[in-house]
């Protein structure tokens, strides 16, 4: 406020101006101090079709089947994680600096189902389509006779021909997302929560520990899940009918 007031008064805008009197001159206007965002626009000619097959899901889930969405998070290395955490004043946790990546990393392959607003997830060295596919078959068998609706990005193990060959003899429909479109995936949200309970202000020294606090939190998670309803109800996107798609 200081800044932008001394500002004002340098360029000539204003003669005089107290920082009382700009405070309330911006907030009539709506205007406040803001983190810049970046925003990553579709290159997918099909955006939109693609978007309302989504949301259309997601407001409507087939009377067939169930819809669940599928990711992978990670990748899971060993390192010191900046959080939020209860302390006594003036004396913040202190974690260790490091650039060492130990151990290797591990990956997250994880799936919400909406119904329940449950997520079913599995830890692999690797996520090639084969990690993938493994994680579908277990899928299939919790769910057996009823058609999957699994809605993923356009990462290279998701579109296998051994994946979609799969899909095509065990009453499970690929629901891609368009492409820069990670956003319309329900299970990012959730991904968000997973680091900032589970990871965030933590200094795992192993996987196995580290693969610990996630598992807890998963548990304490699904135990208290609900159906999952409501994907960006008041979202523009909602009213678009024209994207102006770009070259890449």
């Amino acid at each position: 406020m200081s800044k932008l007031r001394e500002h004002l008064l340098d360029r000539g805008t204003v003669a005089a101006i107290s920082r009382e009197i700009l405070r309330r001159i911006l907030r009539a206007g709506g205007v406040s101090w803001q983190t810049t965002t970046t925003w990553k626009a579709s290159t997918d000619p099909d955006f939109l079709a693609k978007m309302h097959r989504i949301l259309e899901l997601y407001d409507h889930p087939p009377e067939d089947g169930r819809v669940i969405c599928v990711d992978e998070f990670g990748p899971l290395n060993l390192m010191p994680r900046k959080g939020k955490a209860w302390r006594p004043q003036t004396r913040p946790r202190r974690l260790r600096a490091t650039c060492n990546r130990y151990d290797g990393v591990m990956h997250m392959l994880a799936a919400l189902d909406l119904a329940t607003g449950k997520i079913l997830y599995r830890i692999r060295s690797r996520k090639r389509h084969s990690e993938f596919l493994g994680l579908l078959e277990a899928l299939r068998a919790r769910w057996p006779g009823e058609k999957l609706y699994l809605v993923m990005d356009n990462f290279s193990p998701h579109r296998h021909p051994d994946v979609r060959t799969w899909a095509a003899g065990n009453q499970v429909e690929l629901v891609f997302l368009p492409t820069y479109g990670s956003r319309l995936n329900w299970i990012e949200a959730e991904f968000a929560a997973l680091r900032y309970f589970a990871l965030n202000g933590t200094d795992h020294r192993s996987h196995t520990e580290q693969n610990t606090a996630i598992a807890a939190y998963i548990r304490w998670r699904n135990a208290r899940a609900k159906p999952k309803t409501g994907f960006a109800t008041d979202s523009p996107i909602r009213t678009w009918t024209h994207y102006p798609v770009k070259a890449a």
